[in-house]
């Protein structure tokens, strides 16, 4: 029988209180797998909704929460090219939903998802890094396909996303507008690359389309679903918009209908 570690293991759903520390069985090495020493992790809104019982299909109890990772190789299995003792981040590949995930001492992911890495940065920063650099890089690249000199809208600006969304598309080169319903963050967008920095209240459309006066290229939507026909109409023919998630918890929106989408005349 395995050695036992500590872990946050759920087997239902719970408040946050219900995030109880307990003894689980170290995870048992598999070929072409890699074991993980963890020493930090991020807290993802997916990990708020697992933990209330909220998730999808893909997800279910018992479970070992956390979707990212980052620590040392401390074991590998046959086929695999890392060294124990190597720094290495993991996220996503069904981490923390359709396998145990990160909130333990040790976890064990497949080979293809551990990005061995070298840094001076502490555990504390490095381990807020990955499902946030990853979501902001992917969401502007592969969703976007941004390009220097375009126009984006970053819909909720001041998520931690939503601020590494606005440094990595102001250093592309695009014009960066980014949202906050807070007066007193709005110089906090302008410090991370905001070209404009707007609040995010009944002003924002023409706000926007003055900016913006023939649509803009692109989007990040971060607020809700039912906040996307708003973000759509700003939006040039031909440009794209990027769901990346929902703070206010709107997942989806209520009877919706395709036509119901809206254009913009170039």
């Amino acid at each position: 029988m395995s050695e036992p570690m500590c872990a946050i293991r759920l087997t239902g759903p719970v408040d946050i209180n219900g995030l109880t520390v307990s003894e689980a069985p170290i995870p048992e090495l598999r070929p072409g797998w890699v074991r993980i020493r963890v020493t930090a992790f991020g807290v993802n809104e997916s990990e708020i909704t697992s933990r209330k019982g909220e998730s999808g299909p893909d997800f279910c109890f018992p479970r070992i929460l956390g979707i990212e990772a980052v620590g040392v190789v401390d074991a590998v299995g046959d086929g695999v090219a890392l060294r124990p003792g190597q720094k290495v981040a993991t996220m996503m590949g069904g981490l923390g939903r359709a396998i145990d995930g990160s909130y333990a001492e040790y976890t064990v992911v497949d080979a293809a998802n551990a990005v061995p890495f070298d840094t001076n940065l502490g555990w504390d920063v490095v381990g807020a890094l990955p499902e946030m650099l990853q979501t902001a890089h992917g969401s502007i690249t592969s969703g976007l396909g941004l390009e220097a000199g375009q126009s984006i809208l970053i819909h909720g600006g001041t998520s931690t996303v939503g601020l590494t969304a606005i440094a990595i598309a102001h250093q592309l080169g695009a014009t960066v507008i980014a949202t906050t319903r807070n007066p007193a963050s709005l110089e906090l967008l302008t410090q991370v690359g905001a070209d404009h920095a707007l609040l995010d209240d009944d002003t924002l459309p023409d706000a926007i389309r003055t900016i913006a006066p023939g649509g803009l290229d692109a989007a990040l939507e971060f607020v809700s679903a039912t906040a996307l026909p708003d973000t759509l109409s700003l939006t040039r023919q031909g440009g794209t918009v990027c769901f990346v998630g929902a703070l206010s918890g709107v997942w989806s929106i209520p009877d919706f209908s395709p036509f119901t989408i809206p254009t913009v005349s170039g």
